[in-house]
């Protein structure tokens, strides 16, 4: 995991050594300020093959185009509800921070259930509107690894009061997550990891809303 940016986003490196892709790596979402994760990619001789986005808001995508400059165009995923976003400032939410910006448009859609190998290892799309409309979480079943984007955080949830979220939606996205076996590491875009068992416990919206 690497915390980069103003807000303090998230962003993850899958790598398979004992794989069939022993160098390939997959970035899952790139914030703002990207170089320390460009140069832990750099320093491990690893070599980009993907990058995967578990929503478009700006503090996501803002490091998009210093990762393509410095590695090449890669392939760029995203849901396709979210497809158009990368571009538009205001969907973004660039518009409405003081670090506007675009970024390259996806290239790859994926949907609800989708599988997807990276390099050997299994990763499932799931659907998880409410932060914003195309969210997905991107769940190793075998490892229990839900890298979660902004929907579950360690005691508390993502922002349901933009535009284009919807509270209603991240409930039924929450309730789905209480569903996963409790010991499933859940790596958040921002703040500390946690598991379904912390948060079934902890979590005051998952406690208040009855999701357990």
């Amino acid at each position: 995991m690497h915390t980069l940016g103003p807000v303090e986003t998230n962003c993850f490196v899958v790598h398979v050594p004992e794989g069939e892709d022993p160098k390939g790596c997959w970035i899952i979402d790139c914030g703002i300020d990207p170089e320390p994760l460009l140069g832990a990619i750099a320093d491990q001789g690893l070599e980009p093959r993907g990058v995967l986005l578990t929503h478009c808001h700006y503090d996501h995508i803002g490091g998009i185009e210093s990762l393509f400059d410095r590695f090449g165009t890669l392939p760029m995923s995203v849901h396709p509800i979210e497809e158009s976003w990368n571009r538009d400032p205001a969907l973004n939410l660039s518009a409405m921070s003081h670090w506007p910006c675009v970024a390259p448009a996806p290239d790859r859609l994926y949907e609800d259930d989708d599988i997807l190998d990276l390099g050997g290892s299994r990763w499932r799309v799931l659907h998880l509107p409410g932060h914003s409309p195309g969210s997905v979480g991107l769940l190793n079943d075998e490892a229990a690894v839900l890298i979660a984007g902004d929907t579950l955080f360690a005691g508390s949830i993502g922002r349901v009061d933009f535009p284009t979220s919807d509270e209603d939606a991240m409930r039924r996205s929450l309730s789905r997550l209480m569903d996963l076996p409790g010991a499933t590491r859940v790596l958040p875009g921002h703040g500390p990891e946690t598991s379904i068992d912390a948060e079934r416990t902890h979590n005051p919206f998952i406690q208040g809303w009855g999701l357990v």
